[in-house]
């Protein structure tokens, strides 16, 4: 590289670029690739728990079809159920089976909400804890 010293009235623009900031940039850089990658290929041992219910045989609980007329009349398991008494014999002894066995409620379309309520404000009171509705396509129209 040459250096002009000395007296010159040229005022030119210096047409070379500083490489040394680019230098001091990419050396930065190198130094911190270096440090992260021994931290970066340490492994982490975990201790994950093992499935225990896959040598257990799956048991299928059992299902309840309990059906609500437009009247009001409730069917468990195509039976009528006379009376409120005897439902809550029912629900109460499923809820006391194990497994509980799935409740599927199967409202009629014209029935009042009330009856609805009443059957679920009963599960809830007697511990039945797996109850669903089912045959909501009837609903769709």
């Amino acid at each position: 590289m040459a250096m002009n010293v000395g007296k010159g009235d040229d005022d030119e623009v210096m047409m070379e670029i500083n490489t040394t900031p680019l230098i001091d940039v990419m050396l930065v850089l190198l130094v911190m690739l270096i440090i992260t990658i021994p931290i970066q290929t340490q492994a982490v041992k975990l201790d994950m728990p093992q499935n225990i219910q896959a040598s257990q045989p799956e048991v299928k609980p059992e299902v309840v079809d309990l059906e609500l007329d437009f009247d009001g009349t409730v069917f468990w398991n195509g039976v009528a159920v006379p009376n409120t008494g005897l439902l809550d014999e029912y629900l109460k002894a499923a809820a006391a089976k194990d497994p509980q066995p799935e409740i599927h409620l199967k409202p009629n379309r014209l029935v009042k909400y009330d009856y609805v309520a009443k059957v679920l404000a009963a599960a809830q009171r007697l511990g039945v804890t797996r109850i669903g509705f089912v045959g909501n396509e009837q609903y769709m129209d």
